[in-house]
């Protein structure tokens, strides 16, 4: 049975793959005269995919016209996986030691630790790639030697994507041990073994890390899928001949089905057999388990519990109270937290830094009318003496340098602050929203074998590069079609923002509605559940007054980390000139303006990032990386934030009042004074020397008692 879920899930994977294959195609074509619609391409290309003259890889400089489609791709895959290999063992290898090794350090040396790798994870991958090759070309010119080669058809690169692409494993799976491994030596078997005699060394070793594997092995999963957004920009930055180069030279969807084929079929195998041996999946129930296949999905079944979903889904609309849905309560109750969350330094830093940056770009705009300064040519004062031509370095005539053209750096940034900052939130916000609608369908009207189906197909989009397929959908979208006469969008201004709106947001809604399903689901198994449920309490009842609060917190962190990868697809999708809004192109023989954003948020000015750059020594250029990193360093202040207040809200920590912490530190202090004397042991209360002496005098106290009650 596991055989067959395991065929069935591969083979729904590769039908996704089928249908995204196309989408470039279609919305390249769409609008063109006497163009066919999308299952029309879509039944075309399965038609053909049957076909061995289809599976040709077409070369411009081959007189034969192509060459056979895995002898080109085959070895470039091959190169793929070998770097990704080398990335992945360096960085998990190294992970575990320092892991290992950080669980015998002392609690004062491990705090800065875990401060630098917050730090260290929120560098995204392009700023390591440009500071690599920044240290290359330091080194080359002082020392003259080459520490970073620079692939090419003759030589392979290995070194510098390697050690570039293992940071973010190495960061990521470090920081999780560690935080796990602390966790686990707070359990009662630790102390257990502790008090039998058993060594630190011994339990890490033959207890803790057994454990921690399984929960290890999920979160690896996340992180190789961030690896291999991150391999799809390295391969382009260092000139790597992989899978990225030949995709992007010939875009064509039997290109595009083999990359994400190759890509998807290996790590699928591979973590469902991991999943199987680890023995993951907890046993179903008897009700869940009892009936045959045929007899679960027969056609009667199936139509009575779709009428049963769609009944659920009807009452629970009409027990709403339009009345509690007042705009004005969840607005209040979003000033109230915000006000209270913004008394923690950490989130009131990375707040003010989203509302000034967004205020002042606004204000920019609105004063000067997105008014960019541009100094070609800059002269003296006695305008004769030529001093300099674009680009212009710091600090003249502009305090932050320029770009090719001769604008100013400060001023684009200023200007794109308010798209890019913006319309990340916004996407972010979406992702969010859309999982937790459907999270709450998934966890109340879906039943156990539906959520594991829909887990397990939801699963699988791990292992598709999330960088890639956004490339694939939003190339024909941003790009213009060069006419003839110039060149021209297929789509309007508003249709190219709500198409990438919509593309950047549905891709993850999966993956969110798995996540919060299993967060409500968890919340529904409470105690306090159940009683609102025997007191009468509806499904929007229960989500609205007790489940809604409960992962509140959750849904802000999930919030963040959605909009720090909002951000980084900005980046990546900056890398290949598609920008934002759309990518404005120039056709002039004589010398054409390089691409620019429509919109000049910031992914516009990435573009013009690049080894050549940085070896001509403009590292000015720099300024544009240290934009994103602020911005995503701000979210990951609020999103420590937003943990700090729940973890003091539910006692994990503890903060006294000031006034009351000055008064536990003059006691503090007054006991530290303190001075021991002779007299510090004196008798107030000394015996009676007999029991005479004691009754006569309990008696005449208990005496002048009863008269003062008479």
């Amino acid at each position: 049975m596991k055989v067959v879920r395991l065929i069935t899930y591969y083979l729904l994977g590769m039908i996704s793959i089928f249908c995204v294959s196309i989408f470039p195609q279609y919305f390249s074509t769409r609008g063109v005269p006497d163009s066919s619609g999308y299952f029309e391409q879509l039944l075309s290309f399965g038609k053909e995919l049957f076909k061995s003259d289809s599976w040709i890889y077409k070369m411009e400089v081959s007189k034969a016209g192509g060459a056979p489609m895995m002898e080109i791709m085959g070895p470039a895959f091959i190169y793929s996986m070998q770097i990704l290999a080398g990335a992945l063992s360096i960085g998990f290898i190294m992970a575990i030691i320092l892991a290992l090794g950080s669980a015998f350090l002392p609690p004062f040396m491990l705090s800065p630790i875990k401060k630098v790798l917050d730090i260290l994870e929120s560098v995204p991958d392009l700023i390591v790639a440009t500071l690599l090759q920044v240290l290359s070309i330091f080194i080359f010119k002082t020392f003259d030697v080459d520490i970073f080669s620079v692939a090419s058809f003759k030589e392979k690169a290995y070194f510098a994507p390697i050690v570039t692409l293992a940071i973010l494993p190495l960061v990521s799976m470090y920081k999780i041990l560690l935080l796990m491994i602390e966790e686990e030596f707070l359990k009662v078997y630790v102390t257990f073994a502790k008090s039998k005699g058993i060594n630190k060394l011994h339990i890490l070793l033959k207890h803790v890390i057994k454990n921690i594997m399984p929960i290890s092995f999920h979160h690896m999963k996340i992180i190789i899928w961030g690896t291999l957004s991150s391999q799809f920009i390295i391969e382009r930055v260092f000139n790597v001949h992989g899978l990225t180069h030949y995709l992007l030279e010939n875009f064509q969807p039997i290109t595009v089905f083999v990359t994400l084929m190759l890509i998807f079929t290996p790590f699928y195998f591979l973590f469902q057999l991991i999943d199987i041996w680890l023995k993951e999946e907890q046993p179903l129930s008897y009700e869940t388990r009892r009936g045959t296949w045929w007899q679960k999905w027969r056609v009667q079944t199936l139509l009575a519990w779709s009428k049963r979903s769609i009944e659920n889904i009807l009452y629970t609309i009409k027990s709403i109270n339009l009345r509690k849905l007042s705009p004005f309560r969840p607005l209040m109750n979003f000033l109230f937290l915000f006000s209270r969350h913004m008394k923690n330094w950490k989130f009131a830093l990375g707040a003010l830094f989203f509302m000034a940056a967004i205020s002042y770009s606004m204000i920019y705009s609105v004063t000067t009318n997105n008014h960019v300064d541009q100094v070609r040519l800059h002269y003296s004062e006695d305008g004769v003496k030529l001093l300099g031509a674009a680009p212009h370095a710091p600090t003249e005539p502009f305090f932050f340098g320029s770009d090719k053209l001769g604008f100013s750096l400060f001023d684009q940034l200023v200007i794109g602050a308010k798209y890019t900052l913006i319309f990340a939130l916004l996407i972010a916000l979406l992702r969010v929203a859309g999982g937790l609608l459907f999270g709450v369908f998934y966890a109340f009207h879906l039943g156990p074998r539906t959520q594991q189906w829909l887990g397990k197909l939801v699963d699988s989009i791990h292992f598709l590069p999330l960088s890639l397929i956004a490339y694939i959908l939003l190339a024909p979208i941003l790009m213009p079609a060069f006419t003839g006469f110039g060149y021209e969008f297929t789509y309007s201004f508003t249709e190219r923002i709500l198409l990438e709106m919509f593309i950047l947001t549905i891709l993850v809604v999966p993956l969110t509605t798995v996540l919060l399903g299993k967060e409500i689901k968890r919340v529904l198994d409470y105690e306090f559940i159940a009683s609102a449920r025997v007191l009468g309490g509806s499904k929007f009842h229960l989500f609205w007054r007790h489940i809604f609060p409960h992962i509140g917190p959750r849904l802000t962190i999930l919030f963040g980390t959605q909009f720090i990868q909002v951000l980084l697809i900005f980046i990546h999708l900056g890398i290949f000139k598609f920008f934002f809004g759309g990518t404005k192109l120039s056709y002039d023989p004589m010398g054409a303006d390089p691409p620019t954003s429509m919109t000049q948020e910031w992914s516009g000015l990435i573009g013009e990032l690049g080894r050549t750059t940085i070896a001509s020594g403009r590292y000015w250029y720099l300024w544009i990386l240290a934009a994103f990193m602020l911005a995503i360093f701000a979210m990951q202040l609020i999103i420590q934030g937003v943990k700090e207040v729940q973890q003091v809200k539910v006692g994990v920590l503890y903060k006294l009042p000031k006034a009351r912490k000055r008064r536990v530190a003059a006691n503090t202090r007054d006991l530290l004074d303190y001075q021991v004397t002779k007299d510090s042991f004196k008798v107030l209360n000394p015996e009676p020397e007999n029991n005479r002496e004691m009754d006569a005098g309990f008696k005449t106290t208990f005496k002048q008692r009863i008269e003062r009650l008479m």
